[in-house]
């Protein structure tokens, strides 16, 4: 970003990483160790893994213009470390493999913006956005086999989606599909798009770009490292656990 870098960002992506840590920390703690395992279905626990999942997502829509030059470095990258992510958690503990999580989702819908760029440019800012919004809001429960916005109306989808495999990453897993931390492109590539264009809206204040200059103490230096704190935290977590309860 050389002088343009948005420190405000950064914190608020550090704050993030900081929240997902002690979440999965205790996630760890409570799930796979079974010392509550009540505690995920909380609706207090959801809330707090939304928020965090949310913030990821709309700063990786929203810093897109700002990449363009590595964005499709970025893409391969954040994928192979999902890759290895699915690979790793895999082969150690399986009932907790992740297939298709954030760092894929977010590589993907990088790269899937390449070819979008020049269509989205043309879309009013402030309509992209909240159409956006309206559209992630629609597909929210897509995985769970309809369109909907709360109990304002429904739309069941035909059943073949889910039977087809290949469409598991789309929004439409098969039945046996099980991960611990699935994001398919629908419904949240609408959430990462309400960033694209939230920044195009932001690009035209100069008070906000100028109060986004000011960086969160700590925070912020912990969101520009936030990936290697993403790669290593689970690890390092599991480390702390077996320690603990063994």
């Amino acid at each position: 970003m050389g002088q343009k870098r948005y420190l405000l960002v950064d914190g608020i992506r550090g704050l993030a990483i900081v929240n997902m840590v002690a979440f999965h920390f205790l996630y760890d703690v409570y799930m796979v160790y079974g010392k509550d395992p009540s505690w995920y279905s909380r609706c207090p626990v959801h809330i707090w893994q939304q928020a965090i999942c949310w913030t990821f997502i709309l700063i990786a829509g929203f810093v897109w213009r700002l990449g363009q030059k590595s964005n499709l470095r970025r893409g391969i990258f954040l994928n192979v470390c999902g890759l290895v992510i699915s690979l790793v958690t895999w082969a150690a503990v399986p009932s907790e493999a992740v297939w298709f999580g954030i760092l894929n989702f977010i590589g993907t819908a990088v790269l899937l913006m390449i070819p979008c760029h020049r269509l989205m440019g043309r879309i009013s800012p402030g309509a992209g956005m909240i159409v956006s919004f309206a559209a992630f809001l629609l597909f929210r429960n897509v995985q769970r086999g309809y369109l909907g916005v709360g109990g304002i109306f429904r739309l069941n989808l035909p059943e073949w989606l889910y039977r087809c495999k290949v469409l598991t990453p789309f929004g439409f897993p098969f039945p046996e599909f099980a991960s611990s931390d699935y994001f398919p492109l629908l419904p949240w590539f609408f959430l990462f798009l309400t960033g694209y264009f939230f920044y195009a809206v932001f690009e035209q204040r100069e008070r906000w770009k100028k109060a986004a200059r000011v960086g969160i103490p700590a925070l912020s230096a912990i969101g520009q490292k936030s990936i290697w704190i993403y790669l290593i935290h689970q690890p390092v977590g599991m480390l702390l656990c077996s320690l603990w309860f063994s």
